[in-house]
């Protein structure tokens, strides 16, 4: 059996993806395709929730295994993980700023045996950035310039012994302006 879902994004209304996968197939098979087609760096942390009615999240599954309790992606077999028609998951793939995709079971059809699972079959609007700035970030970064000036602007009122130096140290440090004197300290 094939089992299908759509995944949808809070973040751009135009964009959905179409999924299907074969029962046998885990939440991890869903991970890599997710990540595959989104075009997101897979080196990112990621988590699967199944979701109530309403979104909320319910039982984590992780990429790795977590220790106590924890299920993990590779682990959650769709068959054993969706139980009813409309099941509700999100997929977190940011977890700084708590962004998610929406993810619904819509049923399932007969296997086509000239087909590759999973498989993407429909895709449409453009996916979510996998990583942004929080809204504070968002706010300092916004002013910052960054210009390509070759003009290097000096503080005429710091002068280069001030900005390490008080006076008493640099007596101390007369043993190490020969380089020969260095390589003994370190024996």
């Amino acid at each position: 059996m094939v089992y299908r879902f759509i995944v949808l994004s809070d973040e751009d209304e135009a964009f959905i993806r179409e999924f299907e996968f074969l029962e046998t197939q885990s939440l991890l098979d869903f991970h890599n395709a997710l990540q595959e087609e989104l075009e997101f760096d897979k080196s990112q942390i990621a988590s699967f929730y199944m979701a109530t009615e309403s979104w909320e999240k319910e039982e984590e599954f992780t990429l790795f295994d977590m220790g106590a309790g924890s299920s993990t992606m590779e682990n959650a077999v769709l068959e054993e993980v969706i139980f009813r028609k409309n099941q509700k998951l999100l997929y977190v793939f940011d977890f700084f700023n708590d962004r998610a995709l929406f993810i619904e079971y819509v049923g399932e059809i007969q296997e086509d045996e000239s087909r590759d699972y999973p498989v993407c079959t429909n895709s449409k609007g453009l996916p979510p950035k996998q990583v942004t700035f929080g809204g504070v970030a968002r706010k300092k970064y916004n002013n910052l310039l960054v210009t390509d000036d070759d003009d290097d602007d000096v503080d005429e009122d710091v002068v280069d012994d001030e900005i390490f130096f008080d006076g008493d140290d640099e007596e101390g440090l007369s043993e190490f302006d020969n380089i020969e004197n260095m390589d003994d300290e370190e024996d």
